[in-house]
């Protein structure tokens, strides 16, 4: 019997994928830096040590990884002052059918706290929520299963109880490798033959999640 669901944010949650899909390349530019957009996509969810291990691995040792994320970090918010934010198609209406049947809603994002309570509100998704994790609490990012462990942990209850909800590869890894049943919504891509085998089941918005519950 699924307890919870615990939801990743930008791509899941909220349609922000996007502006970080174009703004790491435009950020890696202005260090000398060519970024290819499958490399873009590469690191969505991608978290601590992973990602400063991979852009080094591309772009060299002598990459200031942390400048850079700083850069883009402005960047994104410059496309969300010009953009907007919004949530991701079915979220309201999934998120009130939780809270209904009495099933828990939690998030488990690389995006820091300040951040994703900012957006949750903008989006009127913040009161849904039991819990909000990200990142920074664990050593380790995705794809490593140590955030979805931690959200389990923080809900009290077993990975197995837990549906977890991603958009990206990085992301349905580490909910996989916790335990979790996955369930995918694509944003940017679609899963891949080999990412399908760690699939609970791929749907088109958050709303068709409903059904399965």
């Amino acid at each position: 019997m699924i307890k919870a669901v615990i939801f990743d944010l930008d791509g899941t949650l909220i349609d922000t994928e996007k502006y970080y899909r174009a703004c790491w390349p435009r950020a890696l530019a202005e260090f000398g830096f060519h970024m290819t957009d499958e490399q873009a996509l590469a690191i969505r969810s991608l978290g601590r040590p992973f990602v400063i291990r991979r852009m080094r691995e591309w772009f060299g040792e002598e990459l200031d990884y942390h400048a850079v994320r700083e850069r883009r970090k402005i960047l994104v918010e410059e496309c969300i002052q010009q953009g907007g934010v919004e949530g991701k198609p079915g979220g309201k209406e999934l998120l009130e059918t939780l809270h209904d049947r009495g099933i828990r809603a939690a998030v488990a994002t690389a995006s820091d706290l300040e951040r994703t309570e900012r957006y949750l509100k903008k989006v009127g998704l913040y009161p849904y929520f039991d819990s909000l994790v990200s990142a920074v609490m664990v050593e380790e990012g995705k794809p490593s299963p140590a955030i979805y462990l931690y959200a389990c942990e923080q809900l009290g209850l077993r990975p197995d109880q837990c549906l977890a909800v991603e958009d990206s590869p990085n992301g349905v890894l580490s909910a996989y490798r916790a335990g979790c049943r996955v369930v995918m919504v694509p944003d940017q891509t679609e899963p891949d033959d080999e990412l399908k085998k760690y699939l609970w089941a791929r749907v088109d918005t958050l709303r068709d999640i409903i059904a399965l519950l």
